[in-house]
Formats: C-alpha cells, sequence, structure tokens
C-alpha cells in the first residue's frame, strides 16, 4: 500500500495539466467565435447601410428620370432648332433678294411720289446684299427699316416743295404751275396734291390715269390749308379734296393729321 501514493500524484497532474489546456483551448475558442460574431455584425450592418443606400439611390433615380427625361427632349428640340436655323440661314440671301425685288415692285406700281429717293433706297439695299463685309444681321435691318419707311408712307400725312413731278395732263399744264418748283401735300396713299407757290395752280395725281388733273381754287385753298396742318401750323380738320386712289363710292374728302 505505500508504494501507490506517487503513481497517485502523478495522475493527478496529468488531469490537472490536461484540464488546464482544455480550459485554454476553450478560451481560444470562444474567441474566435466571438472575434467571428463580431465581424458578422459588421457584415451585417455593412449590408444593412448598403441596402439602405441603395434604397435612397433607387430614390434618388425615380426623382432624376423625369429630369432627364426633360433634358434629352430639350437636347433633341434644341437640335431641330439649330437644323432649323441651318436651313434658314441657307435660304436666306435669296428670300432678302426675293424682298427687295418686291419693294421695288411696289415702289414701281405705286403714286410716283419722291420715286428716285424710294428707288435710289432699293438700289443701296441691292449693292449691300451683294457685299460679303455686310453681316446677316445688318442686311436684315436695314431690310426691315426699308420696308418700316414705305409701310410709314400710307399712314402719314407729309409735305415737301420740289420739281413737279409725273405726267401732266393737258388740263394742269396751263399757267403758272409749269413753275420749277411746287409744294406738294401727300395724305397717306389715297391722296397727293400740289400747288404752285402762287396758288394759282394746282393738281391731284390720278391714279387711274397717271396724271394730275387739275384742282380748281376752292380745291387748292384746301391743299395749302392741309400743307398747314401737316407743317403743324393749323390743327387737324377734314380736307374736302379729291382722292388720288378711289377706294369706294362718293370718297371724296380727306382727312387731315389727327
Amino acid at each position: 500500500m505505500g508504494v501507490s501514493a506517487p503513481s497517485t500524484i502523478l495522475a493527478q497532474d496529468s488531469l490537472s495539466q490536461a484540464s488546464i489546456q482544455a480550459q485554454q483551448t476553450q478560451a481560444e475558442l470562444q474567441q474566435r467565435i466571438d472575434a467571428a460574431d463580431d465581424a458578422t455584425r459588421e457584415a451585417l450592418e455593412r449590408l444593412r447601410q448598403a441596402g439602405q443606400q441603395a434604397d435612397r439611390l433607387e430614390s434618388y433615380n425615380a426623382e432624376l428620370a423625369p429630369i432627364v427625361d426633360n433634358q434629352a427632349k430639350r437636347i433633341a428640340s434644341e437640335k431641330q432648332a439649330l437644323t432649323q436655323i441651318s436651313v434658314t440661314r441657307e435660304a436666306l440671301p435669296g428670300e432678302m433678294r426675293q424682298m427687295v425685288e418686291q419693294l421695288r415692285e411696289m415702289i414701281e406700281a405705286d403714286m410716283p411720289f419722291l420715286r428716285d429717293e424710294r428707288l435710289a433706297r432699293v438700289d443701296d439695299l441691292e449693292q449691300m446684299l451683294s457685299r460679303d463685309d455686310a453681316s446677316q444681321a445688318d442686311k436684315l435691318q436695314r431690310l426691315f427699316s426699308a420696308w418700316r419707311a414705305e409701310l410709314a408712307y400710307g399712314r402719314e400725312m407729309d409735305q415737301w416743295s420740289g420739281p413737279l413731278e409725273g405726267a401732266q395732263s393737258d388740263a394742269a399744264s396751263q399757267g403758272s404751275q409749269m413753275a420749277r418748283e411746287v409744294d406738294y401735300l401727300r395724305v397717306g396713299r389715297t391722296g397727293w396734291y400740289y400747288v404752285t407757290p402762287d396758288d394759282r395752280a394746282g393738281g391731284v395725281w390720278s391714279v387711274a390715269d397717271g396724271e394730275w388733273e387739275a384742282l380748281n381754287g376752292d380745291q387748292i385753298g384746301e391743299v395749302r390749308r392741309g400743307i398747314r396742318i401737316a407743317q403743324d401750323q393749323s390743327a387737324p380738320a377734314l380736307l374736302h379734296l379729291p382722292a388720288s386712289l378711289v377706294v369706294g363710292a362718293g370718297r371724296s374728302a380727306t382727312e387731315g393729321r389727327s
């Protein structure tokens, strides 16, 4: 019985050593489990954040979609406009030449008041259209200015002095109206008149006959009164004068500036 004590002590030491190793192994395993749990939680958190970001991106894309669609439509519209501008730019020179030709035809068919001045304006336009150093914008501005001037003649009352223009009928070629200078009155495009400085003769331009027709004494007085109105020397009034261009039956009175 005395020899069994050392064996018992050795067995206890071995058992204690095994227990310590088992505890260490378990501790290490627990550390690995804890580390794995931390990594898993971090991965789950990143996944959750990624999901939230994906939701935000999807919402943003949904808001952005109509904006992108509108931008695409705007770009397409601008491309179409640029194409139209290019086509217009190519056609513009021909259109401007046609407008100048129409302007000349209108002047030549109109009453011949200030004809030389008006045709000279057209000649200047034609020369400008052939110039390479003038921009399209400058050409258009000059062209529109010329057209506005012509259209204004139909709304204005004007007076000036100058040589007697146009053909003269036998009735209008008597007395002092053959003098070099006469006084003119134009009422829009409905009446064009002249009187001599001494008021002894006067005429109304007949569009139908293309010549001057003589005015009587009372009518000459009305022309002189119209000249004073055009000069702002007399109040506007109704002028009783024959019209150059008869636009309706019974229209023989011409209204002064209002």
